[in-house]
C-alpha cells in the first residue's frame, strides 16, 4: 500500500522549483512548511541557473543542484545525464513544484520512488502522489497555489511570509556599491515580455520627481537584457542616476534592494525580491493579475487602471497597451509619496 506523502520520512528529498525568479519567490513559504515538516530531510533545490541563485545560503534548503538545461544537460542526453546526476544523490522523495511534464520525467529518470505534485500537463502517470488541479487553484495568489499543493499532500502548511537571506559579506556588499546611501529603486524591466512593462519615460519621470521632492539616490535595476531600457531612462532624467542594470548577479541583485527605502517597478522578478526583503514598493499591474501575483509585504501600493482587456496574460501586447498607458507618473509618483510620507524617518533623505 502506498503511504501517504505526508508520513513519509526521506533522508534525502529532492525540490523541483519553478523557472521564474518571481514564482520561485512565491515558494517559499511552502519551502518553510516543507522545512518544518521534515526537520531531519536534507532539502535539495533543482533549478535553472538564475533561480538556483535565490536558494543559495537560504535558511530551509540545504543544497542547490543547477539544472543546465543550455548546457551539459540539454537534449535526450543531458536528461539522461541529470538523471544520473541526481541518481547517485539517492533521493527518496521529491516535490515538484514546476507544473511542466519534464519535471516528473526528470524525478522519474532520477530512479525517486516518490514523486508528489500537481497532476497538470499530462503527467499524472509519472507521480506517485498526483494532486488535482482544480479551476479554483488557477485564481488563488500564487503563494497559496504551491501550500495547497503541501496541505492536500496532508501537510500542514500555514500562511507564511516570503523569505529570502543574504551573507553579512554580501550586504556589506552592496553598502558598499550604493555608497552607504539607502536609493529609491527603479525597476522598469520584466522578463516574461514587453507587455508586463510600463513605459520607461514615465519611469524617468516618476524618478525625477522623488529626487526633487525627497532629495533621494536612484539606482536603476534590472537584467542583461533591459540594458537598453536602462539606458532610455537614465537618458530621460534630469536627476543623477546610477545605472546598474545588467551589471549585478541574482544574490548581488538581492543584497541591493536589501538596502532601499523604495522599490517602484513592474510586476516581476525583482518586485518579489524586494517584497521577501519587506522593502516598501510601488508596482505598476497591467497584463497580469494583480490577485494571483501581487508583493506580499506590508508596505506594497499596486497601481493598475483596469481596462476591458486586462488582464490578458499575454507577453506582447497585441493592441494599444493600454493597460499601461493608462497609468501616468502622477499616479505611480502620487502612490509612492504615500508610502515615504507614512515611514517613520523615511521622508526625507
Amino acid at each position: 500500500m502506498k503511504p501517504a506523502f505526508a508520513a513519509l520520512q526521506p533522508r534525502h528529498l529532492l525540490v523541483r522549483q519553478t523557472n521564474w525568479i518571481g514564482d520561485a519567490v512565491m515558494t517559499t513559504p511552502a519551502l518553510a512548511a516543507l522545512r518544518a515538516h521534515f526537520p531531519h530531510s536534507r532539502i535539495v533545490v533543482l533549478a535553472n541557473p538564475l533561480v538556483a541563485e535565490l536558494f543559495v545560503h537560504h535558511p530551509h534548503v540545504d543544497a542547490v543542484q543547477r539544472y543546465e538545461k543550455q548546457g551539459c544537460h540539454g537534449g535526450v542526453a543531458g536528461l539522461w545525464r541529470l538523471g544520473r546526476e541526481l541518481r547517485r544523490q539517492g533521493f527518496e522523495a521529491a516535490l515538484l513544484l514546476q507544473n511542466a511534464f519534464e519535471a516528473a520525467l526528470i524525478a522519474r529518470l532520477a530512479g525517486i520512488p516518490w514523486r508528489a505534485g500537481y497532476r497538470t500537463d499530462g503527467r499524472g502517470l509519472l507521480l506517485s502522489h498526483g494532486v488535482a488541479r482544480t479551476a479554483a487553484d488557477k485564481r488563488r495568489h500564487h503563494t497559496d497555489y504551491y501550500l495547497e499543493l503541501l496541505r492536500r499532500l496532508g501537510l500542514n502548511a500555514p500562511a507564511a511570509p516570503l523569505l529570502l537571506a543574504c551573507t553579512s559579506a554580501e550586504q556589506d556588499a552592496a553598502r558598499t556599491l550604493l555608497a552607504g546611501q539607502r536609493p529609491v529603486a527603479i525597476n522598469p524591466g520584466a522578463a516574461y515580455g514587453s507587455a508586463k512593462r510600463w513605459l520607461p519615460e514615465r519611469f524617468a519621470a516618476v524618478a525625477d520627481a522623488l529626487a526633487d521632492r525627497y532629495g533621494v539616490p536612484i539606482v536603476l535595476t534590472g537584467g542583461p537584457n533591459e540594458q537598453a531600457i536602462g539606458a532610455d531612462i537614465a537618458a530621460a532624467m534630469r536627476s543623477p542616476v546610477q545605472n546598474l542594470i545588467g551589471r549585478t548577479s541574482v544574490r548581488q541583485l538581492m543584497a541591493l534592494l536589501q538596502q532601499c527605502r523604495l522599490l517602484v517597478t513592474n510586476d516581476s522578478g525583482p518586485m518579489h525580491v524586494a517584497a521577501a526583503f519587506g522593502v516598501p514598493l510601488v508596482a505598476v499591474f497591467g497584463s497580469t493579475d494583480h490577485r494571483t501575483t501581487s508583493p506580499l509585504a506590508a508596505n506594497v501600493r499596486i497601481v493598475r487602471q483596469a481596462v476591458d482587456c486586462a488582464p490578458c496574460l499575454r507577453r506582447q501586447c497585441p493592441t494599444d497597451h493600454r493597460c499601461m498607458t493608462a497609468i501616468s507618473a502622477d499616479m505611480v509618483v502620487a502612490a509612492a509619496c504615500e508610502l515615504l510620507d507614512g515611514l517613520s524617518g523615511e521622508g526625507a533623505a
